[in-house]
């Protein structure tokens, strides 16, 4: 976006080719973006920023394990392992949305919303994103968006209790925009540790619910990301996101403190509207819940090792 237009890039590339590209071809082709050939923002219905490639979603905030912790089980505690490093799982791509598009959560008594800032990777010359450093890392943060994580809390409880997950308690549905800032617009914000210090707010149907500096994150971004590439790779396309922010960044962590379901559970109808400072507002509807198709519980077998065996 130049000034209050919406003006594609040169050659017709996408956001994806630009990311490939990486941070100096982002420059160059916005020294040769033309801002009259583009369309006034208030004309334009605007769209998730990108397709990720994954999204992997880390749990980076201390005050929010804390109060998370005491909803599952009515303690509030920070295991060791938490500290030993950044834990993240993946979750669905392919069911992002954009600014403004309704939610369809499954059946679900919880369901709640979760603050984030996302780090997005680009390319870097000479690099395969495989386990970087945390200097190299730094260079692969192409930018960053605001990231909701809708959470069905019911759901995730019972998943998790498997020892995995989650999965369906979380897969519906991601929230990302309303667009990409690049990592250098937000350099200012960085604080002497390189935290970025930047103000996180949540509200819904218009009344604060949380607030948070996402410089209270127990890690770097470069150190995330530097993480998520340990005998791994990040690629081009692929989403960080930080962790709910404290203090109210997401229902639970209420829930856990209070003791009880106060602020309540989202509903359809509901507005949840996110700001992030210096990257903007992300706002979003609870729509209607989507009945599951009923599938079977699990039959017992009698672990018969050989076939004809009675």
């Amino acid at each position: 976006m130049v000034e209050d237009r919406v003006v594609p890039f040169p050659d017709g590339l996408t956001v994806a080719d630009v990311l490939e590209r990486g941070m100096d071809a982002a420059h160059a082709l916005f020294a040769r973006s033309d801002a009259t050939s583009g369309v006034p923002l208030a004309d334009v219905r605007l769209l998730a920023p990108l397709v990720p490639a994954a999204i992997r979603d880390f749990v980076a905030f201390e005050e929010h394990v804390e109060g998370v912790s005491a909803s599952v089980d009515g303690k509030s505690e920070v295991v060791p392992e938490w500290y030993q490093a950044p834990t993240f799982y993946f979750t669905n791509p392919h069911t992002v949305l954009g600014p403004g598009e309704a939610v369809s959560p499954p059946v679900t008594e919880r369901l709640d919303f979760e603050l984030e800032l996302a780090a997005v990777i680009g390319a870097v010359p000479g690099s395969d994103g495989a386990n970087l450093t945390g200097d190299a890392a730094a260079s692969h943060v192409f930018g960053y968006t605001i990231m909701n994580d809708w959470s069905a809390r019911d759901i995730q409880s019972r998943e998790m209790k498997v020892r995995l997950g989650p999965a369906k308690g979380k897969d519906f549905g991601t929230s990302l925009g309303p667009w990409i800032v690049t990592a250098d617009e937000l350099a200012s914000c960085l604080d002497a540790d390189g935290f970025l210090a930047v103000r996180a707010e949540v509200f819904v149907n218009g009344e604060q619910i949380g607030d948070d500096l996402v410089s209270n994150m127990g890690w770097t971004f470069p150190e995330l990301v530097a993480y998520a590439s340990r005998n791994s790779r990040v690629v081009p396309g692929d989403v960080l996101g930080s962790g709910t922010v404290g203090n109210g960044g997401c229902l639970a962590e209420l829930w856990g403190r209070a003791g009880q379901l106060t602020p309540p559970p989202l509903r359809t109808g509901d507005e949840v509207r996110m700001v992030i400072e210096g990257i903007g507002e992300l706002t979003a509807r609870v729509g209607p819940s989507v009945p599951p198709h009923p599938i079977a519980a699990a039959r017992p077998r009698p672990r018969i090792r050989r076939r004809g065996a009675t």
